[in-house]
């Protein structure tokens, strides 16, 4: 259907699909079983058949969200996936992030595009550092947040003790939508406090189908049960007392937090939350732009680049960037303009993404993700619009903490070399700076972790058959400065100013000691931390 005049009934039509959408990423620390959650949800919302055994990933066949060779290796995620689905009614839009601290940049790509958070906390380790890490930039997001208790079919902490621990570190009241029954190590199901019954769970095929599942009332629980029922009641209860009941604007208001209890690998408590984001989890709804003013979902299409991702597709060999849409529909075919170079952009080649699988789509609303192929001009951040002009907030670019010098292992491959490496910076694998020193045969690699630069070296050599070596630097700190910088640091030992790709001037400092010595002795220079600069257009 042609945009040029959206209709009241297709308003209506946008905002009830809108309405529909439940957008958000589960964030934890690594392990945390996050990947296992995703496959489990996916299989209770009966979009894939079995999900992997549960004696671990690194021993699971292939999972639907960790699709690159080292998460395989590994058993970790680095890559974000985009799984859509439909449940109750409702479609799903869950977007994977990476779990390493690595590629904590990327998480934050991807938190910029939903619309609520799941928080898996690891029943035997609480509240981790980079789990909080990503609290934190969930809360600068205001982003809603739901807690789920995983692995507790394994020996850990008091569930009270993690109560308080949630309280006390995040500032968020916990609020119980499912208590477990048994203590961590002896799961035998949750008490559903939004029904106020017992749904017993039953492990079947190993955790590879959903669990049995069987339900009581409170009366027939606790002769089921015993003192494990009357224990959850007590427990529950106090939480209750000392937090709050239900309340779904403290939980949009990001001032409470729902609470479940899950095993993900067992499919032990998935449904429920699977009901929790269906009932409870905001919808797409109008977002600001750079100027702060909301763009309402009923306007024309709009939305934003927030992951561009290569390799998905080894017989293609090309790259997906990852659309949020944010008001109108999208259409296949249809031609936007790109905010930041003003220029048209066609999306003949649309896709909506499930893991690595792909299906062409026509149409995608407020809150889903479009996967748009061999879109080479677009990068991360980059706002896309029709008829009516918006620019949307920048994602901003984290300090880089590791830096290496790249070579080509083979002088005749240098062109290969090259476009590997521009293309990994568009990706926003890694940060590419260069320097007239240094030239375009040896640009320095920047990263906020050392894994990164084992991504880049295992991609150009899979990816672009151009084998690298990389040579460390003893740089640590980078800051935003001026082309000012270059010839007062030139000959300054410890300090380096090289040129980003994105036009920014970054001076790099061996440690904290050097960059504190550069500003005693040249008070003048612009040495801005990156973070709390605007990154040029």
């Amino acid at each position: 259907m042609s945009q040029d005049v959206l209709t009241p009934a297709r308003i209506s039509e946008i905002h009830k699909e809108a309405g529909r959408r439940r957008t958000f990423a589960v964030i934890s620390h690594p392990d945390a079983g996050k990947s296992t959650l995703t496959e489990a949800l996916a299989l209770h919302a009966k979009v894939i058949g079995t999900a992997g055994a549960s004696s671990g990933k690194a021993n699971r066949r292939e999972t639907v969200s960790d699709w690159m060779q080292m998460e395989k290796d590994r058993g970790i995620s680095i890559s974000s996936a985009a799984l859509q689905f439909s449940y109750r009614d409702t479609v799903i839009n869950l977007l994977d992030t990476p779990g390493h601290a690595d590629f904590s940049e990327d998480t934050y790509r991807v938190l910029a595009a939903v619309d609520c958070a799941v928080m898996l906390v690891d029943a035997a380790k609480g509240l981790e550092t980079q789990t909080m890490k990503l609290f934190e930039v969930c809360k600068q997001r205001n982003l809603p947040i739901i807690t789920v208790i995983n692995k507790w079919d394994r020996p850990g902490l008091d569930a009270l003790a993690l109560m308080d621990e949630i309280t006390e570190r995040t500032g968020l009241q916990p609020m119980p939508l499912t208590w477990a029954v048994g203590i961590s190590g002896d799961f035998r199901g949750v008490w559903d406090l939004r029904n106020d019954r017992f749904a017993r769970f039953q492990r079947n095929n190993a955790g590879a189908q959903i669990a049995i599942t069987d339900y009581f009332t409170p009366e027939e629980a606790a002769e089921d049960q015993g003192s494990n029922w009357s224990d959850a009641v007590d427990e529950a209860g106090l939480v209750i007392e000392s937090n709050l009941e239900f309340d779904v604007d403290a939980f949009h208001a990001g001032q409470a937090t729902p609470i479940l209890f899950s095993s993900a690998a067992l499919n032990f408590g998935v449904k429920e939350l699977l009901d929790a984001l269906v009932d409870f989890a905001p919808p797409a709804s109008p977002r600001p732009d750079v100027d702060g003013n909301p763009r309402p979902v009923g306007s024309p299409f709009s939305g934003f680049v927030f992951k561009v991702q290569a390799g998905m597709n080894k017989a293609h060999r090309d790259h997906v960037a990852f659309i949020r849409v944010c008001s109108g529909v999208f259409e296949r075919g249809m031609v936007v303009t790109q905010t930041r170079t003003g220029k048209s952009f066609a999306t003949k080649y649309a896709q909506q993404v499930f893991g690595r699988e792909r299906e062409v789509i026509d149409e995608a609303y407020p809150g889903d993700v479009v996967g748009l192929v061999n879109a080479s001009s677009l990068r991360v951040g980059d706002s896309l619009f029709l008829e009516e002009a918006v620019e949307y907030p920048a994602i901003p670019l984290f300090a880089p903490e590791h830096f290496q010098v790249a070579r080509s292992k083979d002088p005749s491959k240098f062109k290969q070399f090259r476009r590997g490496i521009e293309q990994l910076e568009h990706e926003g694998v890694i940060q590419l700076l260069r320097s007239d020193l240094r030239g375009d045969q040896a640009p320095v690699l920047a990263a906020v972790g050392p894994m990164q630069f084992e991504v880049v070296e295992d991609r150009m050599a899979h990816d672009f058959s151009a084998p690298m070596r990389l040579e460390r630097l003893p740089y640590s700190l980078a800051r935003i400065t001026t082309a000012d910088a270059m010839p007062a640091l030139a000959n300054v030992p410890g300090a380096e100013v090289l040129l980003r790709s994105d036009g920014e001037y970054l001076a790099l400092f061996n440690d904290v000691w050097a960059l504190r010595r550069i500003e005693k002795n040249h008070p003048d220079l612009t040495l801005v931390p990156i973070g709390t600069h605007n990154p040029a257009k």
